[in-house]
C-alpha cells in the first residue's frame, strides 16, 4: 500500500472513521506484528502488544502530522517503543524459595557493599566527564527509561541527533570505566 493511501487512512482514523481504522489495520498489522515479535521474541504475548499499539493508533492517529513523516515509520515507532516497554516491564521469573532467601537474608554483604560503593563513583566520576546536557540524557534514557523519541522532544534536537548523542555518551563511558 502507499504512503499516501496509509496517510490518509490515519487522517480517517483521527476522524474516528471505523472503516479505515479496519482497511489501515488489514494493511499494516503484518508489518507491525513483525516488530513486536522481533522484540519480544513471544508470539502470544506479541498479539497482545499488537492490540494494544491499535487502541494506541486509534487514540492518537490525530497527532499524526501527513507529509511530514512517513506513515509506516510512524507506526512503526509506537509498535516499537510499546514493545520495548513491554520487555521493561516484564517481570524477573523467581520461583517463591529464591524470593523468600531474597526477603530474609536482606543484610548487605560489606565487601560487596565496597565494591559497589566504589564502582558507584567511578560511574559518577565518568558521567562528570560528559557535557551536561549529554550526561542528562544518558540518566533519563537509561534510568528513568525515557524513549529518543522522548528525549529528543525533550532536548528539542533531532531524533538521530539523541541517538548519536546516547550512543557516543555510552562509549565515552565505556572509555572511562575501563581506565
Amino acid at each position: 500500500m502507499a504512503s499516501d493511501d496509509i496517510s490518509t487512512l490515519i487522517g480517517r482514523v483521527a476522524l474516528r472513521d471505523r472503516a479505515a481504522f479496519s482497511a489501515l489495520y488489514r494493511q499494516t498489522s503484518p508489518k507491525l506484528f513483525a516488530i513486536c515479535v522481533r522484540i519480544l521474541r513471544d508470539r502470544a504475548e506479541a498479539e497482545e502488544a499488537l492490540q494494544e499499539i491499535y487502541i494506541k493508533i486509534w487514540q492518537r492517529a490525530g497527532r499524526y502530522a501527513a507529509g511530514e513523516t512517513n506513515p509506516m515509520s510512524w507506526l512503526s515507532a509506537i509498535a516499537r517503543n510499546h514493545a520495548i516497554d513491554q520487555l521493561r516491564a516484564r517481570k524477573p521469573v523467581a520461583n517463591a524459595i529464591d524470593e523468600a532467601y531474597d526477603l530474609a537474608d536482606s543484610a548487605p554483604d560489606p565487601e560487596k557493599s565496597a565494591v559497589n560503593a566504589a564502582e558507584g563513583r567511578k560511574i559518577d566520576k565518568c558521567m562528570g566527564e560528559l557535557e551536561a546536557d549529554r550526561a542528562d540524557a544518558v540518566r533519563k534514557a537509561y534510568v528513568e527509561g525515557l524513549s529518543y523519541q522522548e528525549l529528543a522532544g525533550l532536548f528539542g534536537v533531532p531524533l538521530n541527533t539523541m541517538r548519536t548523542w546516547l550512543r557516543r555518551s555510552l562509549l565515552k563511558l565505556r572509555e572511562c570505566m575501563e581506565r
